[in-house]
């Protein structure tokens, strides 16, 4: 690739041709601010915050999609230009909603940081009318709040080009432009898969989960209630930015010692019915596979991806597994199984999921398919932010936490069942177990590298025993469309694909720390955070979901085998066909 030269600032750097300036500055060691720029994303100049003067241009440009010419010099911190920035950002709060005080992004706003920085938090010259919305609060999973919404349009760009769903997008025009769905609908009412990614992408607090520590300090306040907490795979490596460790870092200790001194009677891990799935869907792939039905089966762990078949493509239900996610295996063996062993009453029983994802919200209210009649399997999800939250509204020093020990019969989960969180990271987990059910032992070579990374989409062959196993990975709802189409045009056969909502899966779902433009626009979180996983999973003294101890006693003393009568009438589930009008 050609290069050319241009000088920042008066520093010489060499750049490829068509290189931004926004790119150009970062490489000479300038860092020029942005709000409505993500990259790969949402390149569209809009917000203006991110100008600069380059003198081919003659005048103030975008740099965020302005490319720079050979010889060309940028200039990024003059004193205009700090004062075009500045008026800018006073315009957008003319019209903002300024709650800072009780924001939920308080102190993570890119907005409030900016503003800061530029010495205009307390300033209001621009002062008139305001835009007034109500907050929709319609779907299970998030609130929307116009009035502070910056009009960056991130939100849409992700739904849009991340997502390939655009059910959010700008209305109206002028000063009355807003985002909204089409025809006003609230958000509850169309249809939105609750994946959360426009919330992650958010540079304000104009979206956020819906907040649900309300309902779990009650239940831990009432007497009555046995209170346990389970915690996805992907939390344990997300909680650790809350705290101010690098992107990555796994504090499993910490995170079960902060979640008992919040008062719950008893703290599981979900990669126990991580490992439980996988002995029903490895199962169930492989009468599959032998009967040649249903084929490619496609995995059920991604709420999200669920809804998204359920809308969009419900001519493939049928290639769904039937296995609840590990969310719902866990409810449903607490309120059934646990409750027996321990002699409880299930109503009695009030289940706690933390989780990466805003979608398992929405799945926690799904009670068609429920182990006992009546009785939800989940009764309260929080986010990773939710507990980050809870965790310093009670004065729990994080950092200073020893590390505690997950409590039986839930607690000892298996290296595969940690990276349920990956990408890949289900397909190799089922693959694992497979291989031992057709040839009686656990593959030499554990680590199936091919159906890892965060890739759009990746395909794999494998021959166990004779037999040809083809598989496909898919993450983020733009790449399982074009899987699933693929598939639906003879273009490509697979008979297993494992299908993540969101983009490098649950490491990166919609109920994740959130990071700012300027570390997602250089740093890869999703692989930092994959990669934590599995390390963690390497260090784990069981990698097989079937050598997991806890999961032979289930067996043997509850479920007799994996998708036996009682295993189906308790750990799987079924579909519905939603419209999407």
């Amino acid at each position: 690739m050609e290069n050319i030269n241009v000088k920042v600032n008066g520093v010489e750097v060499s750049v490829p041709k068509g290189t931004t300036a926004l790119e150009a500055a970062r490489l000479a060691g300038a860092q020029v601010p942005t709000l409505c720029f993500l990259k790969d994303i949402n390149e569209i100049g809009a917000c203006r915050i991110c100008v600069v003067k380059a003198s081919k241009a003659r005048g103030y440009v975008a740099s965020c999609v302005y490319p720079v010419n050979d010889g060309e010099e940028i200039t990024t911190n003059s004193q205009d230009l700090i004062d075009a920035r500045r008026m800018t950002l006073e315009l957008i709060l003319s019209n903002h909603k300024k709650e800072c005080l009780t924001c939920v992004r308080s102190g993570k706003c890119e907005l409030q940081q900016l503003s800061q920085e530029y010495g205009v938090a307390d300033q209001d010259r621009f002062a008139g009318r305001m835009n007034k919305y109500d907050i929709d609060a319609s779907a299970s999973h998030m609130t929307r709040d116009n009035e502070k919404c910056i009009l960056c349009r991130r939100c849409s760009a992700a739904c849009t080009r991340l997502q390939d769903i655009a059910v959010i997008g700008a209305n109206d025009r002028g000063f009355d432009t807003h985002i909204a769905s089409p025809f006003e609908l609230p958000l509850g009412e169309v249809a939105c898969v609750s994946c959360g990614q426009c919330i992650t992408v958010c540079p304000t607090g104009a979206l956020s989960e819906r907040d649900d520590t309300q309902k779990v300090y009650d239940a831990i306040r009432d007497p009555e209630k046995h209170v346990i907490v389970q915690t996805a795979p992907a939390v344990r490596v997300g909680l650790a930015e809350e705290f101010g460790y690098d992107i990555g870092t796994v504090v499993t200790g910490k995170m079960v010692t902060a979640i008992r001194r919040l008062g719950v009677d008893k703290v599981f891990d979900t990669n126990f019915s991580a490992d439980l799935t996988i002995m029903e869907e490895a199962t169930e792939f492989l009468g599959r596979y032998q009967k040649k039905e249903n084929l490619p089966m496609i995995t059920s762990c991604s709420p999200g991806w669920i809804k998204y078949a359920e809308y969009y493509y419900p001519e493939f239900i049928p290639n769904l597994s039937t296995c609840k996610s590990p969310q719902g295996m866990f409810g449903s063996a607490a309120k059934t199984y646990y409750a027996e062993k321990m002699g409880i009453d299930p109503k009695d029983i009030y289940v706690v999921s933390v989780m990466p994802c805003t979608a398992k919200k929405f799945e926690a209210e799904r009670l068609d398919h429920t182990a006992v009649k009546g009785l939800a399997d989940i009764d309260a999800v929080i986010t990773t932010r939710e507990l980050a939250r809870m965790i310093r509204k009670n004065g729990i020093l994080f950092n200073q936490l020893p590390d505690g020990e997950f409590d039986a019969p839930f607690g000892l989960g298996s290296g595969a069942g940690t990276i349920f969180g990956a990408t890949g990271g289900v397909m190799e987990a089922a693959l694992r177990t497979a291989v031992y059910s057709i040839t009686g032992s656990n593959p030499e070579k554990i680590d199936f590298e091919e159906v890892r990374g965060t890739q759009g989409i990746k395909e794999a062959e494998y021959d166990v025993a004779g037999n040809k196993v083809r598989v496909a990975v898919a993450s983020g709802l733009a790449n399982a469309k074009k899987v699933l189409e693929m598939v639906k045009s003879g273009e490509k056969e697979y008979d297993f694909i494992e299908i993540m909502a969101c983009p490098g899966g649950c490491v990166n779902g919609g109920g994740q720390p959130i990071q700012p433009a300027n570390v997602r626009n250089v740093t890869d979180i999703r692989a930092a955070r994959a990669a934590g996983l599995y390390a963690d999973d390497k260090s784990l003294p069981v990698r097989f979901s079937h050598d997991n101890p806890d999961i032979k006693r289930i067996y043997e003393e509850y479920f007799g085998e994996p998708n036996s009568h009682k295993a189906h009438e308790i750990l799987h589930t079924g579909y519905t066909v939603r419209s999407k009008y």
